[in-house]
């Protein structure tokens, strides 16, 4: 028995659930009893049923196990040193088998995305600030390698767009393994960060943001595009990588016609190589905007989650000089960004799933 994942996993949530399931449980457990129901009322009740049963199961054992609790508690204060010694070791035994009957009913009432288990992949683009946004945007991309690599997962750069200063004025890039996008897809937004840039001559700080947006990867058969739909142009790259790479027109721009989305990628030095790069990006948008049906606005679900890259929408602020990140939608600051920016951002995320799911 499932329901929509959109529910607060809290106790009273869980209980207003089980007693629901129960009561409806008994209304199919009553149908297959009264004679004046047709075949189809008894078959369905049979169905319902065969779904209910496992966490009606689990709901007993639930109630069973809390009045037990409540029974080694009792005991647990006696006076006699060895039935209270007894009673405090059962507690805790039956505290234990509790807490893995509650996962196993909150995994039947609130199932896992199967999006959440999806590759991801991410965009990071330089907001207002000029060469210090593409500084801060290289510095979100090794944050996030970093934190990937803690996990196991596997990155690779789709495409990127390099600054005067080493840094990036964009780039896109695919987080490889099983649960990707639910550790990322919190991290799309508007990141704010303060700190005195190494142009600075007079140590002020400045302030600069860089956007973030987060998808999940496709499979190759979910969206077939028509090569009559695509206009492809091919370019020479005008981004580092050597003479070979400008010497040939190897940097590819795809243009959905339905759509008009446009993508373009140099990096690599074969074409062949930047055209796949290039389409499978195509691909990320085009689920992303058919998912957020929203087919008459180009590329909407990306422009709703990095907005237009002003200081003033942020939903995280990086401030160096005091070692200090906030994350606006939940509050929570932290006084440990240098561990932070070595992606030690286990913390930040673990708390994201909990408020967003």
């Amino acid at each position: 028995m499932m329901v929509n994942n959109s529910y607060a996993k809290k106790d009273s949530d869980i209980k207003v659930l089980l007693d629901d399931i129960q009561k409806r449980y008994n209304e199919y457990l009553k149908i297959l009893t009264d004679k004046n129901k047709s075949s189809a009322e008894f078959k369905e009740a049979v169905i319902r049923i065969g779904q209910m049963e496992e966490i009606i199961s689990l709901k007993k054992k639930l109630e069973f196990l809390n009045l037990k609790i409540s029974e080694a508690k009792e005991l647990s204060q006696n006076k006699e040193k060895d039935i209270g010694q007894l009673a405090r070791e059962e507690l805790e035994s039956l505290v234990a088998e509790k807490k893995l009957v509650e996962e196993k009913i909150a995994f039947l009432l609130f199932p896992e995305d199967p999006t959440n288990l999806r590759n991801a992949v991410m965009e990071i683009r330089a907001g207002v600030g000029g060469e210090e946004a593409a500084l801060f945007v290289r510095d979100l991309f090794r944050m996030y390698c970093r934190f990937c690599e803690k996990k196991g997962y596997i990155t690779e750069v789709l495409s990127t767009h390099s600054s005067d200063t080493g840094g990036f004025k964009e780039i896109i890039f695919i987080v490889r393994g099983k649960g990707a996008y639910r550790d990322l897809k919190n991290e799309g937004g508007v990141h704010r960060v303060q700190r005195i840039p190494d142009t600075e001559n007079y140590g002020r700080i400045h302030t600069s943001a860089a956007t973030v947006a987060v998808f999940p990867d496709v499979e190759e058969q979910e969206i077939m595009i028509e090569q009559k739909d695509l206009k492809i142009d091919t370019f020479r790259s005008s981004g580092a990588g050597g003479q070979s790479v400008n010497k040939t027109s190897s940097a590819v721009r795809i243009t959905h016609i339905p759509t008009g989305l446009v993508i373009s990628c140099q990096d690599e030095r074969s074409q062949i190589q930047n055209r796949a790069k290039a389409l499978k990006i195509l691909k990320v948008r085009l689920k992303s905007l058919y998912d957020s049906e929203k087919k008459g606005k180009i590329d909407s679900e990306r422009k709703a989650l990095i907005k237009t890259g002003q200081r003033s929408e942020k939903i995280r602020t990086y401030n160096f000089p005091q070692n200090r990140i906030t994350d606006h939608r939940i509050e929570l600051t932290l006084y440990n960004l240098d561990n932070i920016m070595e992606g030690n951002i286990e913390e930040l995320i673990k708390n994201l799933r909990e408020r967003f799911p």
